[in-house]
């Protein structure tokens, strides 16, 4: 992976704040590291003798946020929700919002906690393909452990509150100036420095290694070049619809990438490439075989999937039933959105699906969270609170 830092336009260091917006654009510009929202960074920034977080705001993208997307949030409240034994995602998302300095400005990022502890200046955190596809493979511990010998590497746990205090157990006793950063398994991984280029470039050098095993281990390979099969997808995108009981727009992907993953139907339903994801498409896809009926199909989905809700639902509203993308043997990847841009969102993201599936394989096989973790990501408090107040 290429460094995109360039003296000639990076901000004077006088300017932290233009400084942090310049190398979250720099991260953004690869989505090998981000996708769609993905991702997050963080400077601190002493204000009026006032020691103040400024973190990525909810609702902007890294590629274009600017310096009204960073949320000013007081330190210290920061660091003592840490210390805190229990604490529930709706209140620490109240709690930030009391430690802002402006009200007006967006809600800080859910990992704020976790930037506050850092004891950096500049926290960069992305959900870097090539890291997570090897954290996503048989022996991804393993291998990342070798890989990163001088990083604190930490299983799954759920963002937010229960996360932030994984990082402040693990982190009492170590010493920061040995470590280069963290790999959260499952998830993504964290550079920092108190220098904007120093964070970025570690960033930056951190995936290379990554890409680089890859390359060597596990070359991408896409052999299918060609649909086998012809197939209505105007009729899908209509059952799909009458399921979502709203209008749907779809992207359809012939790619040699989409065709070679519809090629094998053992490895579609083996869960998300980062947490995150989920939210937009669901644990996993529809699956059309060759021959297999389409309501049929449709039906037994949707069945599948109320079983998984009950399986883990306490007091959680269902999401809609319906899938949010196909895989159909020998003809491609078909997503669904509200608009056409929703569903492009959804393809780009089972692009960088795919392709980790596909690599992850040649490690030994793709492991994915699995599936209590899956719930807890899609029903997350925070997302139940919107769908309440909605």
């Amino acid at each position: 992976m290429k460094s995109l830092w360039d003296e000639r336009t990076a901000p004077s260091a006088h300017d932290p704040l233009a400084l942090r917006v310049y190398t979250s654009n720099l991260l953004g510009q690869s989505d090998a590291l981000v996708l769609h929202g993905g991702g997050n960074t963080s400077v601190k920034i002493t204000d009026n003798s006032m020691p103040m977080l400024y973190v990525k705001g909810s609702g902007w993208d890294l590629v274009s946020i600017q310096k009204e997307g960073f949320a000013p949030v007081k330190l210290a409240p920061l660091l003592a929700l840490a210390q805190r034994e229990s604490l529930s995602d709706t209140d620490m998302v109240a709690a930030q919002r009391a430690a802002m300095s402006d009200p007006s400005a967006p809600n800080p990022s859910v990992e704020a906690i976790l930037h506050a502890l850092i004891p950096f200046a500049y926290v960069d955190h992305t959900h870097a393909d090539a890291v997570v596809t090897i954290s996503n493979s048989q022996n991804g511990e393993a291998h990342i452990k070798a890989l990163y010998p001088d990083f604190l590497i930490l299983p799954y746990v759920m963002p937010g509150f229960l996360l932030a205090r994984e990082i402040y157990l693990h982190t009492q006793t170590l010493d920061w100036s040995t470590c280069k950063g963290i790999i959260l398994h499952h998830h993504g991984i964290f550079t920092f420095g108190d220098d904007a280029k120093e964070a970025y470039e570690k960033m930056i050098d951190a995936v290379s290694i990554a890409e680089e095993f890859l390359a060597h281990h596990a070359p991408l390979a896409t052999p299918v070049q060609m649909p086998t099969r012809t197939f209505d997808v105007a009729l899908l995108c209509q059952e799909v619809q009458t399921r979502k009981g709203h209008p749907v727009e779809m992207v359809l992907n012939q790619s040699p990438l989409a065709l070679t993953y519809a090629s094998n139907l053992a490895l579609t339903c083996k869960g998300v490439l980062t947490p995150e994801h989920i939210i937009r498409t669901k644990r996993t896809p529809l699956v059309l075989g060759q021959g297999e009926a389409l309501k049929p199909a449709l039906e037994a989905y949707e069945a599948a999937y109320l079983a998984y809700f009950a399986r883990y639902a306490k007091e959680e509203i269902c999401l809609n039933t319906a899938p949010n993308y196909a895989v159909i043997e020998g003809f491609g990847v078909v997503s669904f959105g509200k608009n056409a841009k929703e569903a492009q969102i959804i393809d780009d993201i089972i692009s960088h699906t795919m392709e980790a599936v596909l690599r992850a394989e040649a490690l030994g096989g793709y492991v994915s969270i699995d599936e209590a973790q899956s719930f807890g990501m899609e029903y997350w408090e925070l997302e139940q609170a919107k769908m309440r107040k909605a």
